[in-house]
């Protein structure tokens, strides 16, 4: 076992403290044995304190001076550095001096720090390369020895030699360099500063520091060993649960302590390894036991059965080995010529991709620039259909005003005037014209004579007399009227036809070389995945485009033209049957359907709706009707009676007949109300016109009824017009011309329909 170290005491004979006695240095010359003889322990520790300073003051920079009655910084070791350097000190005593030491104390003679001073190391030992210097050594800087070597250094560093003068300039240019080059944040410039060219914070007049502008206080990075987070707990349970986790937190520091750290025993064995101190084991090495060597057993001698077995066990196996390698040959073979047609059939569908993404991608970009082109000229073609149908709105609530005057004059023939339509004073213009009012008697004589000249000039142009007047309902406009009506219509027409003035490409202004083209290439090439995007609508709804350009400005009751005479109908009849060129049969419909079908109810029937509540249908005219019919059942052929779209096409027809049934009834109310018929001759003529004007309005919309059904209510709106508008005027003249016409009425109205008061004017 090790030697216990050699501790020194000192007596406490006074409370001030005095410095440590440490050993002289080595290069001090040494005295002889007589003076170390002669001296005392006393004296030897006063003659060394003379030679170092009164107090030692501490070289650390955090240290600063302290008071004389303060104790000196000690620099704290580990258990492991005293160790060694005990361990080191130990050997070199003789075992009666220790043995003296620790019987008697501390003994100063000459005798015993001759052989201290011989057995303490004057250098450092020699470390193996690579080894670290140790952090553990002592750092005493009130011992003599280590303040006499830092004097010693600190006049070398005062003696050092004054730089020559071209060493200086040779700095200053260098300096000046790195100025002039900018460097990175390396360098440090020596020039003077401004305040300005730093950042003051947000308030560069206040001389006050905030605490968030501070850097480097470091109080939320070292937080957890600060315990800047700790809270402090206020209720039973809180407390409670702080105590249970404090606690768990001093057991696993248990554990952990208890836990043997392979790293730390790593170091501090190789920190004994450097010292030379490495603990021998104290167990005795195990004594070695004799083992005598195996004999091997005794091998008998071959035989020739046994060899003959052995050899045709030997063959049959290898018979089976080779038959199963010859198998696995075989499927290994079979296995190849599989992996070679699915290696064939890879690199076709891998061709086949590759050529599926470049059409989709080129196609891509075409549907893209398709798509932008659309977004260019839509809203152009949408502002030219809104004026379309503001003119036929225009020409609509003309004709339809001037009609309502005209029943309002023969009203007031025959019913009286009621005091809302009494005849104001005329009024003035800003030049001071006179303008007369819309029920004056000048006014009403200006709206017969236009209506009579009107009623010439129709008889005139046209082969058949009109029977009876009242009978035509006077849709046409005043020549001034007229004339403007188709200068903005052509204006209209012209303004279409700019709409694709900029257009340069081909695919672009006709769809049957570019929609028709790649939409026609998907379908041929990849026509499961054309079917299951419906690749047929999504051209629909691209081609939509061109076909309400090419139906722009077109009233279908004004001038009926059929629906195959259009070029779009054409395109999308043939791109619906594609065909063989030497099939002559006519081809059948492909994957896509009728695709002329779903063009008329994306696009058209939409178009006519809005046309005919906007005015394009005139209610009281059979022309238009006829027209209209005949439009229907053109729709038919391609659409289903019973589809929605087309619902929507029969919806805003009775939306048109249910505006004039309802505008006819609130313009003869207050006459009804007045009734005071008059003696004027003119009655009489006028009521009939009234009533035929009427009857014509019944018959168009039960030819209508005859055909779409009664749906939305036709019938009813059929009885509504003759029970509360027909009925009470012809029983103010029942006599006069009011019978027949409701016996006409009653024979025309189906039987279902007939109101219960004439219907025995049909037997009759």
């Amino acid at each position: 076992m090790a030697e216990p170290p050699v501790t020194f005491k000192r007596t406490k004979s006074k409370h001030t403290q005095r410095a440590r006695v440490s050993t002289p240095d080595a290069d001090a010359p040494s005295t002889t044995g007589d003076a170390h003889e002669e001296d005392s322990p006393s004296i030897v520790a006063a003659k060394l304190k003379k030679k170092t300073r009164a107090k030692a003051k501490s070289t650390l920079s955090f240290g600063g001076e302290e008071d004389d009655d303060g104790e000196v910084f000690q620099l704290k070791k580990s258990s492991l550095s005293k160790k060694l350097k005990l361990g080191m000190a130990s050997p070199g005593l003789a075992p009666e001096a220790a043995m003296k030491q620790q019987s008697t104390g501390p003994v100063y003679d000459a005798a015993y720090l001759s052989e201290l001073k011989a057995s303490t190391p004057m250098a450092r030992p020699s470390l193996p390369a690579g080894n670290s210097y140790d952090v553990d050594i002592s750092m005493d800087v009130n011992s003599p020895s280590q303040l006499s070597a830092l004097n010693h250094i600190a006049d070398e560093a005062i003696e050092a030699a004054i730089p020559s003068e071209s060493s200086i300039l040779a700095a200053k240019q260098k300096r000046e360099r790195l100025r002039a080059t900018k460097p990175g944040e390396d360098y440090i410039s020596l020039s003077l500063t401004k305040r300005d060219d730093y950042s003051q914070g947000p308030h560069p007049e206040s001389r006050l520091v905030r605490e968030e502008d501070e850097l480097g206080d470091a109080d939320d990075e070292f937080a957890e060993y600060t315990s800047a987070q700790d809270r402090v707990a206020l209720g039973k349970k809180s407390r409670k649960r702080e105590a249970q986790k404090k606690r768990a937190e001093m057991n696993e520091m248990i554990i952990d302590a208890e836990e043997e750290d392979e790293e730390t025993k790593e170091w501090e064995q190789e920190q004994l390894r450097r010292g030379g101190l490495r603990q021998q084991s104290a167990e005795p090495a195990p004594k070695p036991v004799y083992k005598p060597a195996p004999i091997p057993a005794v091998t008998p001698i071959p035989t020739m059965g046994a060899a003959i077995a052995r050899l045709t066990q030997s063959m049959s196996e290898l018979t089976t080995s080779h038959a199963q390698h010859s198998t696995a040959l075989s499927k290994l073979g079979e296995e190849q010529r599989l992996l070679e047609e699915r290696e064939k059939e890879m690199r076709e569908l891998i061709a086949k991709a590759e050529d599926k993404r470049s059409w989709f991608s080129a196609f891509r970009e075409w549907v893209e620039s398709v798509a932008t082109f659309l977004d260019e000229k839509y809203p152009l073609l949408e502002r030219l259909e809104e004026e379309h149908i503001s003119l036929l709105k225009e020409r609509g609530d003309m004709i339809a005003q001037r009609r309502t005057a005209e029943d309002i004059d023969d009203l007031t023939l025959f019913l009286g005037t009621p005091p809302s339509l009494l005849a104001a004073a005329d009024e003035t213009d800003e030049l001071g014209r006179v303008i007369p009012s819309a029920n004056s008697p000048t006014a009403r004589a200006n709206r017969n004579a236009a209506r009579e000249a009107r009623r010439i000039r129709r008889r005139a142009s046209s082969q058949r007399q009109v029977e009876e007047e009242g009978y035509s309902t006077d849709a046409s406009l005043p020549s001034g009227d007229a004339e403007d009506y188709r200068i903005a219509m052509g204006k209209l027409l012209a303004d279409g036809k700019d709409v694709m003035a900029d257009v340069k490409a081909n695919e672009f202004k006709d769809p049957d070389m570019g929609l028709a083209k790649w939409f026609g290439e998907w379908r041929t090439k990849f026509s499961d995945i054309y079917t299951g995007a419906w690749g047929g609508l999504g051209m629909i709804g691209a081609w939509e485009f061109w076909v309400r350009l090419e139906m722009l400005g077109w009233n279908p009751l004004e001038r009926p033209r059929s629906l195959d005479s259009f070029g779009w109908y054409k395109s999308l009849y043939q791109y619906s049957r594609p065909s063989d060129p030497d099939d002559e049969d006519e081809p059948e419909l492909g994957p896509d359907g009728d695709l002329v079908s779903a063009m008329i109810t994306t696009a058209l029937i939409p178009r006519f709706s809005k046309i005919f509540e906007g005015g394009g249908l005139d209610p009281y005219s059979a022309q238009d009707m006829r027209r209209l019919i005949d439009l229907s059942e053109e729709i038919e052929v391609s659409v289903d009676n019973q589809n929605p779209k087309y619902e929507l096409l029969l919806k805003s027809v009775h939306a048109v007949f249910n505006a004039a049934v309802t505008a006819t009834e609130t313009a003869l109310v207050p006459f009804l109300e007045l009734n005071q018929p008059r003696f004027d001759p003119a009655a009489i003529p006028a009521r009939r016109r009234f009533l035929t004007r009427r009857y014509k309005f019944l018959r168009t919309l039960l030819q209508w009824r005859k055909h779409a059904g009664d749906r939305y209510g036709l019938g009813a709106l059929a009885t509504r017009l003759v029970t509360s508008i027909m009925l009470p005027v012809a029983e103010s003249g029942w006599e006069v011309g009011g019978e027949d016409i409701m016996r006409k009425v009653a024979q025309a109205l189906p039987v279902e329909l007939i109101p219960p008061s004439i219907r025995q004017l049909r037997s009759t």
